[in-house]
Order: C-alpha cells, then structure tokens, then sequence
C-alpha cells in the first residue's frame, strides 16, 4: 500500500513538473525513465501498478485473487496522485 502510494505520488510529480518547465522532448524521457526506474524498483514489491486502469484490465483477464486484491492497486494509486496534484499546486504552481 506504502509503496504504491508513494510510487505513484513521485510519478505523477514527476509528470506534472516536466510537462510544465521542459521541453517536450526531454518531458518525455524523463517521464520514461521515471517510470522504468519504478518498475525496475517494484516489481519485486508489489508488482507495480501506478496506474489504476491497467491494473483492472490485468485482475479481470487473470481473475481470482487478483480481483480481491485490485482496491490496493486502484484506491492507493489515486490517493498517490491526490497528493502529488497538492504538492505541485502548493510548492510549484505560480497560482
């Protein structure tokens, strides 16, 4: 639950910085590798989702317990990204 929280927190940051201060071209790769390096990191963990519509798609093709457990990979995930949205209005925004 920690790890896919935070996973996805530091790649939703990551996506909201990049996209707003870099050029598109260099968004792009740094978005990648970001995203890589989790995946690299959590597979072991948890399998890594960080992203909610691929995790249903995944519980519903292979069924069973991955069914019982998607709410971590969909509940946590978007309570990842609310907070990254929050931190990048409140530290980075020039609103």
């Amino acid at each position: 639950m920690i790890f896919e929280t935070l996973a996805t927190f530091i790649f939703v940051l990551t996506i909201l910085i990049s996209t707003s201060t870099l050029k598109n071209e260099l968004a792009g790769l740094i978005i990648r590798i970001t995203l890589a390096t989790i995946r690299i990191l959590g597979i072991p963990i948890t399998g890594v989702s960080v992203n909610p519509a691929r995790s249903l798609g995944s519980a519903i093709f292979v069924g069973g317990t991955s069914l019982l457990q998607l709410w971590i990979f969909v509940v946590f995930p978007i309570i990842g990204a609310f907070f990254a949205a929050i931190t990048y209005r409140l530290i980075f925004s020039n609103k």
